[in-house]
Formats: C-alpha cells, sequence, structure tokens
C-alpha cells in the first residue's frame, strides 16, 4: 500500500542506497522482485521514495543484497523517521509536490527571486495579493492558499530544531512592483527588514543598476541538506510543472549563477538601507 505521508531527505537516502545495493550485486529490478516474491512495481516504488518499506520490507532487500552487519544496522536506523506525517500534510490540497518536504529538511535555502518577495519572507496581505491575482473570484481557496504559506513561513523562526539558513537575494522590481496597493508593500518591506535581522536570514537586493546578469532566465531555489544525506538539488516553479535539477552538474550550474548574482547584488547592510529608502518613497 502507498504510504500517504511523505518522505524525508532520510526516506530518499535510504531508497538511493537500496537501488545502489541492489545493482552492486548485478540485480536487475525483476529479479530481486522475483527473489523477493514481490512484484517489480513494489522494488521500483521503493527505490524511487514512493512507498515506504517495512521493517520486514528492508531486513529481506537488505539480506537479498548481502550487506554486512554495520551497514545492515546503519541502514536499519535510517529506516527510522525516514517517512513522516509533517505539518504540510494538513495542505494536501496546496502543496501537491514534494519541494515543501524537501524545504522542511534542508540545513541551506539560497533563492534567487526576480519577480516577487520570497515567499518564506510574504506578509499574510501581500501573499494574499499574489494569490488572488492568479486565482480572482474565489476567496475561499485564497485564504486557504495564505493560510498554508503563512504555515510554511515558521520555518524560519522553528524552535524544535535546527532553523535553515536562508539567503535570498531579490530583485529591486520586486521591492517597486506595487502589489496590494502602497499601504500592503510599506507593511511587506518592513517585514524584509525585520527578517533581515534574524540570525540564520541574508538578505541582498539586486538594483537595476546591475544590468544584464545569469539570474535572467528567472527564479529559482538551491537546497542543501545536512549530514551529507542527500546531494544538492535546485528547484525551479513553472507553470508547466515544477524542475528538480538533481545531477551535481546541473546544480552546478544553478551555483555558479547564484554566485555571480550574488557578486552583483548589494551587500546585507546595503540592502537594509536601499530597502528602507525604498519604504520612504
Amino acid at each position: 500500500m502507498t504510504e500517504p505521508h511523505s518522505p524525508t531527505v532520510r526516506g530518499r537516502k535510504l531508497a538511493s542506497e537500496l537501488r545502489r545495493l541492489r545493482k552492486d550485486v548485478d540485480l536487475a529490478v525483476e529479479e530481486a522482485a522475483a527473489q523477493l516474491g514481490w512484484s517489480r512495481f513494489k522494488v521500483s516504488r521503493i527505490e524511487k521514495a514512493q512507498t515506504k518499506p517495512t521493517v520486514a520490507d528492508l531486513r529481506a532487500m537488505l539480506d537479498l543484497y548481502g550487506v554486512d552487519n554495520a551497514n545492515h544496522a546503519a541502514l536499519i536506523e535510517l529506516h527510522k523517521n525516514s517517512w513522516r506525517r509533517g505539518w504540510w500534510t494538513d495542505y494536501s490540497d496546496v502543496f501537491r509536490g514534494s519541494y515543501v518536504a524537501l524545504e522542511d529538511d534542508a540545513a541551506t535555502i539560497e533563492e534567487w527571486s526576480p519577480q516577487l518577495i520570497p515567499g518564506l519572507l510574504q506578509t499574510d496581505d501581500y501573499a494574499r495579493a499574489v494569490i488572488r491575482a492568479s486565482l480572482p473570484g474565489d476567496e475561499a481557496v485564497v485564504q486557504r492558499r495564505v493560510q498554508a504559506r503563512s504555515a510554511r513561513r515558521t520555518l524560519l523562526g522553528r524552535t524544535d530544531r535546527i532553523a535553515p539558513t536562508f539567503i535570498a537575494i531579490i530583485d529591486e522590481s520586486a521591492l517597486r512592483r506595487p502589489i496590494g496597493g502602497p499601504e500592503v508593500m510599506r507593511s511587506q518591506l518592513r517585514a524584509l527588514l525585520d527578517a533581515a535581522r534574524r540570525p540564520n536570514v541574508s538578505l541582498r537586493v539586486l538594483p537595476y543598476a546591475a544590468g544584464a546578469h545569469p539570474g535572467l532566465d528567472g527564479p529559482f531555489i538551491i537546497l542543501s541538506f545536512p549530514e551529507q544525506l542527500a546531494p544538492d538539488v535546485a528547484y525551479v516553479e513553472t507553470k508547466g510543472g515544477d524542475i528538480y535539477a538533481e545531477s551535481a552538474a546541473d546544480v552546478r550550474r544553478f551555483r555558479v549563477d547564484f554566485g555571480n548574482i550574488s557578486a552583483a547584488a548589494l551587500t546585507p547592510e546595503e540592502s537594509m538601507e536601499f530597502i528602507a529608502a525604498v519604504i520612504k518613497e
């Protein structure tokens, strides 16, 4: 049966390890499934982190692949809490992809935002205006999405475990676009200044004066994870669906672009002065 909750980074790490172990013993998915007495779909779904294996399933796979005692114990430990009911499951009608679960596990989040204030830094009124623009006439759905975004925003101030480091570069146009009207924007810009004072938040502004830069293609986010549990992931949200770049080469290209955008941006101190000046305007 498909596990109704979401795989954490540990769940994805476990899935990739099981796939690697099967290949190490030169077994095809169909061969492994036959020896385990399962369908090939079950093996495939476990290896893609689409289904949570039971402890018995995991032990059977590790025994088949001839895993030694030390690695056997380590993978059983990795299995613990590898799937969980995250807060976002209460908003399954809003968050349909896996991004929010990945974001929740990230140690560092780096975001380039050329058009809007990043979602993690949006006030409720600003978020409401943005969401309403894409969903006109459906206030119940708009309010539901605002609530979900507000819940997501608590990530940066959580106390139950270490909050991620958030590094955001925001284009000047996002600061000047009058979403929701002057008062909504003033409140939003003040909220940015408050957020930038958090020890785990670094906020940079890319001014118009920077001219052409590598971020002209659009927004993107790079997620880095703790304990070397998973490789970095670059994420791009599009109208046609979410894109996850997971290969080292692809992520490296995003990271080079982010570094070049960062080099052209104002310093955090200059950025706060810039935002304060926009508020006065």
